[in-house]
């Protein structure tokens, strides 16, 4: 029987090449979308809205009305905030992590008396490099994914007796339509505007260049089969670099990023 793999925002970007990639090797997908009726696609897709109790509770009843277990969970789904902290209001910061944090909590611990009744499964949750480092532009964005990276290492110790693994795959700046939906800060406020304006050009530049994402793909492919994935899998370019220099030459790491936004005028 082939194992049934649960992928949340399997709409676009990643949660949508993964889920492909996985229903072309003969697993059986199943996708979220707030709206599956738009989609075509060649796997199962159900409505789930991961900021909606209400859907999250409805959605795994419905679940489980098609599938007798769930092998893996990839959490995937969230979005993007960008703008400065100071100019991203709070209603604004609190959406942020209501998906990208609550929802990915909620959903996960919906399904866990599932995954300990079964005793075996695995979770893997899409973060990304800024919840192990952050930039300017992006204050919320990585404090949501920095939470959910200490959230999960405190739940990979407490799953290990059901057999249930938890991993992070953590990527660099690849290229999705991330930046085309995500959210912007409402506020401005004048001394920054210049400020602003260099970490605008800085963050376009930066995914307008990015790589095709085949390195991530690659890795939660890789992570679904592994028996005993380790929890941290940072991906892209220079990634391990990064995180080196941060600990180590803190302020090599930032007086790099600064001399790369004051590229922009």
């Amino acid at each position: 029987m082939s194992r049934t793999i649960l992928i949340t925002g399997a709409s676009s970007g990643f949660g949508l090449i993964v889920a492909t990639k996985l229903h072309e090797s003969g697993y059986n997908v199943i996708g979220t979308s707030r709206n599956p009726s738009k989609m075509q696609v060649p796997f199962k897709m159900l409505a789930l809205d991961i900021a909606d109790d209400n859907s999250i509770n409805s959605f795994s009843k419905e679940l489980f009305k098609h599938i007798s277990q769930l092998d893996v969970l990839i959490n995937n789904a969230g979005f993007y905030l960008s703008g400065l902290a100071e100019e991203t209001t709070i209603a604004q910061g609190k959406q942020q992590f209501d998906t990208n944090f609550w929802g990915t909590i909620k959903l996960t611990n919906e399904l866990l008396p599932y995954f300990r009744k079964q005793k075996f499964g695995k979770i893997i949750t899409v973060g990304s490099i800024m919840g192990l480092l952050n930039f300017p532009n992006a204050a919320y964005y990585g404090a949501s994914k920095h939470a959910l990276e200490g959230y999960f290492k405190s739940l990979r110790f407490e799953l290990k007796e059901f057999n249930i693994n938890v991993a992070m795959v953590e990527p660099m700046g690849f290229k999705t339509n991330i930046l085309h939906s995500s959210v912007v800060a409402e506020k401005k406020i004048n001394d920054y505007d210049s400020y602003r304006s260099k970490t605008n050009a800085f963050a376009k530049d930066l995914f307008e260049n990015a790589p095709e994402p085949t390195p991530v793909i690659n890795t939660i492919l890789k992570l679904v089969e592994d028996k005993n994935p380790k929890f941290s899998n940072p991906v892209g370019k220079g990634a391990k670099v990064f995180l080196a220099i941060q600990h180590f030459a803190y302020n090599t790491f930032e007086n790099s990023i600064i001399k790369n936004i004051n590229k922009f005028k």
